[in-house]
Formats: structure tokens, sequence, C-alpha cells
């Protein structure tokens, strides 16, 4: 069975809202979008990529067939799929609202790193939990045994990682709740409501969000995970830097940071801070950095005041230099 359902009536509206949503953003999460379009892409299986993809009975996720066979594809690869459209949207329209507020927060590299690692312990807790439920109670058929695919035990990860430091309270299906336990309550309605959905995995997940809090809040600094994905982002992104310096473009740009049709700046620029992820000068204004999008430091990251002849130079020289640094 590939999936229940072929009917595509839902998948143009979660089309539609993923780009109102990106649509209205300053700075747009690659991250967040590429998981989009891969559970997507996986779901449509389009021809292509079909040969490419293994079915959905090759991945489900059942804990007795990945410790017999150390089956690493269904640990892995089952989070990607799903067996329906209504699934598939209900869990991109959740990771869509998710995705866009942590990767905006912790900048792309750390997002990416964030997902892989909540993807692994999500998976290898509810595996650790469907044999201990056997080993201890004799729960074979329900846990052990159960298949199932499908993004939520990330997602509900995602969520203990968002409202981890909330104070406010949210709406889970309308039951007002303190936001730090809305992954608890969603837990429990899920399982009352929805039928056939797997309570270890959405567990799982919840577990996997707090045991990566625990872990972040032991280590101060930059984890080698999160470093290893700016350095193959960087490595990815020389390339194209190389080809436009070689080919530059001499063409007017447009600044989101001037008045459109002005020919000099209104106000002085007030101060310069500097991305420590791409080492771009940004405009004091600016929250993200708008060469790569990371996030600026607690401290503000202000390095050093503009000089004094560049309070009297007009947008024009402003913009050419930047082309002749940047390309």
């Amino acid at each position: 069975m590939d999936r229940v359902s072929r009917s595509r009536g839902m998948l143009p509206l979660l089309a539609l809202h993923a780009v109102n949503e990106y649509y209205r953003l300053p700075w747009k999460p690659p991250v967040t979008a590429g998981l989009l379009a891969a559970n997507t892409l996986i779901y449509l299986r389009p021809s292509f990529l079909d040969s490419f993809l293994p079915s959905i009975d090759e991945v489900w996720f059942n804990p007795h067939l990945i410790l017999k066979n150390k089956d690493m594809k269904r640990f892995f690869l089952s989070a990607f799929y799903h067996m329906g459209e209504s699934h598939l949207v209900y869990n991109m329209m959740s990771l869509l609202w998710k995705g866009i507020q942590l990767e905006t927060s912790m900048g792309s590299a750390e997002f990416a790193s964030m997902v892989v690692v909540l993807l692994g312990m999500s998976q290898g807790i509810t595996l650790l939990l469907a044999k201990s439920l056997l080993l201890f109670f004799d729960y074979e058929r329900p846990y052990y045994s159960e298949y199932a695919v499908g993004f939520s035990g990330v997602l509900f990860a995602m969520k203990v990682v968002l409202n981890s430091r909330s104070e406010n309270y949210t709406n889970v299906h309308g039951l007002i709740v303190p936001a730090r336990h809305a992954a608890w309550a969603e837990l429990i309605l899920i399982q009352m409501f929805v039928p056939g959905v797997s309570f270890l995995g959405h567990l799982g997940g919840i577990l996997a969000g707090i045991l990566y809090l625990k872990l972040k809040g032991l280590y101060s600094g930059t984890d080698p995970l999160t470093m290893a994905i700016r350095g193959l982002g960087g490595a990815l992104r020389w390339p194209l830097r190389l080809i436009r310096d070689m080919f530059p473009l001499r063409r007017r740009r447009i600044s989101g940071r001037g008045a459109v049709g002005g020919g000099r700046r209104t106000g002085n620029l007030s101060g310069i801070w500097r991305c420590q992820a791409c080492t771009y000068d940004n405009s004091a204004e600016l929250r993200i950095c708008e060469m790569c999008g990371t996030v600026r430091s607690r401290n503000g990251g202000l390095l050093r005041q503009a000089s004094q002849d560049s309070h009297d130079l007009p947008l024009e020289e402003l913009r050419r230099r930047r082309v002749e640094r940047f390309g």
C-alpha cells in the first residue's frame, strides 16, 4: 500500500498557504522550505523520483523489524512518508508554522542541526519505549509490532523546543493550556479523538524535545553538527560567489534600507554590525543579516560605528560599493 488516498484536493491549499506565508516574510527560511518540499515530493512520487524512492511498505517504522534486521532505512526514512493527503497536509501546516518561527530565531544552520538531532532522538526513544514495554509488560502487538509513518514525532519535539520558554497560554484544539504544556495536551487529545495515531511516536517526540533542551543547556557554544552544516553551506555557496566575482553584473539594485526614488539618504547611518556567520556588514536597524539570514547576537553585534565619511555618501554610492564587494 503506497497510501490511502491519491486525491489532491488539499495539496493546492497547502501550496497556496505556504507561498502566502513566505511571500510576506522579509527573509525566507530555506531549511523549512526544503523540508516541506521533501515531504511533499515523497508523497507525490513524481516520475523522475519514483524509481529512486522506496515504497511505503519498505519504510514503515516497525520496532520489531528495525531491531531484527538492523534496518536503518525504516529508522530514518519513515518520518518522511505519509499515509494520506490529510495526514501530509496536517503535518506540513504544523511544520510551516513551527519551522518559520524556529529557523528565524535560530538561524538556518542551527535549525537544520536541531531537526537532524530531533529526528534521530525521537525515532530512537520510540524504539526504546517499544522494546521496554515488550520486555517489562509483554506489550508486543500494541507497540512493538506497530507500523507507523509520518513527521509528527519531530513536530512534537519542535513544539516542546518552541514553547520551552513561553509564559503565555495557547489554544490546543479548543482547550486553553499553558504553552509549555501544549505538547502534552495535544498528545492526550489526539490520542482520544483521532483513531490510528502512534502514541509512542508522539510521546517519543515530546521526550526527544525535552532531552534536546537538557543537553543544549549543558553545552555552551556551537555544537559540532551546526558547525559542519554551516561549513557545508559555505562550501556550496563558494562556487556561486566565485562566478559572481568573475562575471559581475553591473546593474542597479534596490536596497531595502533606503527610500525608492530618492537619490540620497535622508538620515544618517547610525552604526554597522558584522554578521558572525558570513562577516557581512549590516545596518544597525536590522535584526537579521541581510546576506545570510543569521539572527543578530544578543549583545547587538555592533562592532564599529560608521566612519564620518560614510554619513555623507549618497545612497547610489553605498549601493555601488556593495555591488563591488559582493558582486
